[in-house]
């Protein structure tokens, strides 16, 4: 699986830095499926990312956070969107 954190980061500071990026890529919100939007978007700008590495990324990172705390046997609930990484990347950049 490519590194999904590293390329949201880039896409984060290039949304930040230039606003036709930004507009861009928060125009995919208002499509009909904007998670698919999002995606051809990011190739567009030369960022191989599809819809399922970005659900499994944010859930495979948080299983592992998970399974690192008190020797694997933590059970607490997890908090909505706590494993999104596509919303928590829209939150970064929304109100910038």
């Amino acid at each position: 699986m490519a590194d999904i954190v590293g390329m949201l980061d880039e896409l984060q500071g290039k949304a930040l830095q230039d606003q036709e990026v930004r507009e861009k890529l928060l125009a995919t919100r208002k499509e009909k499926d904007p998670v698919s939007a999002f995606c051809r978007v990011c190739r567009e700008l030369g960022y191989e990312l599809y819809e399922m590495e970005l659900i499994c990324a944010g859930e495979e990172f948080h299983a592992a956070m998970k399974r690192s705390t008190n020797g694997g046997g933590e059970n607490s609930p997890m908090l909505s969107g706590e494993d999104d990484f596509y919303e928590l990347f829209f939150a970064s950049i929304e109100n910038s």
